[in-house]
């Protein structure tokens, strides 16, 4: 099995690294070419997001040589990757509205559906749970799939971020799956997944050469979603159905708050397709952090996730809630050592209207003092010229 592994990562790995520089040149050639037209945008100058199907790429030719190779059992829906990979592409080099986006993502977890990925039992601790009739495992295998490909598509914010939490996530599912016993087409998959993105993280990461695209982080999320499912397939443990949700926690949660902030902002269902700067990754950086250093933070944190994910599956729940003590425990005692450089005369920016906040001048008509800093400001206060709310402002530079 391990020289499968093995082989598995090293040719999604080469061919990834291989592919990307081609990709780039593509990207230009083609106008999949991410241009910093607003402040919401973290880089400053224009970025080739075509990596997406090096990284496709990679995953693909690994696989399909393994099953040939190994002759195993078993089909792969690839037809939901295809689907999935055109409306993305498309809206790479020509944006698309996000509900049209939306319904793609549906329609390819719709297609995964109908070959036979399911989420056929959940098991809870301490409750007898009916069995699971056809159409609920329907609903909340799409819902399942549709969530974890938003979640790692939306946290895709800074270079680097949304294939180095995928590729955390990957490995931890690895382990798990070795842990568990789980079907040997799941290790590959995911050691596949693994390997593609770490070929292609070198081109990725801060300061990035290249984009992963829309492309790219909708097939990260849809793929682990599958593999997830595939992983976890005919596993009764309790504690077994709920290790996926907890390796991808960061991006779900990341997520689920994206979408009560903008309800509650915005009021209505269309609001949550109105982005804005209130992600973590955004928040991080508003402190005072670099990129690099809100990447990594965010790293240290899906890491986290994946490690007690593992702890609870080799040695149960007391001893994962000891090891996250221990970091939370650490973590408040080392804070104020690793805080951003901020100043209480930083100033901020809304990126909708440009009204500038000044510390110096404060919000006299809110009743904002002078003096008062930016991240001192109320939760509920709003740009005074156009009604933005504090997530939609960033570093005046």
């Amino acid at each position: 099995m391990w020289g499968d592994v093995a082989i598995a990562f090293l040719l999604a790995f080469i061919v990834t690294i291989m592919a990307t520089p081609y990709t780039i040149k593509i990207a230009k050639k083609i106008g999949a070419v991410d241009i910093p037209k607003d402040k919401r945008r973290m880089h400053k100058k224009e970025m080739p997001k075509f990596g997406g199907p090096a990284v496709i790429l990679g995953f693909l030719i690994s696989t399909i040589y393994l099953l040939i190779v190994m002759s195993m059992e078993g089909t792969i829906n690839l037809l939901g990757i295809i689907v999935m990979s055109i409306i993305c592409i498309i809206d790479d080099i020509k944006t698309i509205k996000p509900i049209t986006k939306l319904l793609g993502q549906i329609l390819a977890a719709v297609i995964a559906v109908s070959f036979g990925i399911r989420i056929d039992a959940v098991t809870i601790p301490f409750l007898n749970v009916p069995e699971m009739n056809e159409i609920i495992s329907i609903i909340l295998t799409i819902g399942w799939i549709v969530g974890v490909t938003n979640a790692i598509n939306l946290i895709d914010g800074l270079d680097g971020l949304s294939s180095g939490i995928s590729v955390i996530s990957a490995i931890s599912l690895l382990i798990i799956f070795v842990l568990n016993g789980s079907p040997l087409i799941s290790i590959i998959l995911v050691t596949a997944l693994a390997g593609a993105l770490v070929g292609f993280l070198p081109f990725n990461f801060a300061p990035a050469k290249t984009f992963i695209g829309d492309t790219g982080s909708n097939f990260l999320g849809f793929s682990l979603s599958i593999i997830a499912i595939l992983g976890m397939a005919k596993t009764y443990t309790a504690a077994v159905i709920v290790l996926p949700l907890i390796v991808l926690g960061l991006p779900i949660f990341d997520t689920i708050w994206a979408i009560v902030r903008r309800l509650i902002k915005g009021k209505s269902i269309k609001a949550i397709f109105k982005a804005d700067k209130g992600h973590l990754h955004h928040k991080i950086v508003a402190r005072g952090f670099s990129q690099k250093q809100a990447v990594l933070i965010l790293y240290g944190i899906s890491a986290t996730f994946g490690i007690f994910a593992v702890i609870l599956l080799d040695s149960g729940i007391w001893k994962a809630l000891s090891f996250l003590l221990m970091v939370i425990v650490a973590l408040g005692l080392g804070y104020k050592n690793f805080q951003g450089e901020k100043s209480d005369t930083q100033m901020y920016e809304c990126i909708e209207c440009k009204y500038i906040y000044n510390p110096k001048y404060g919000n006299e008509k809110a009743g904002i003092n002078p003096g008062t800093s930016f991240e001192d400001l109320p939760d509920n206060w709003v740009c005074p010229v156009c009604g933005e709310g504090k997530d939609m402002f960033e570093i005046h530079q």
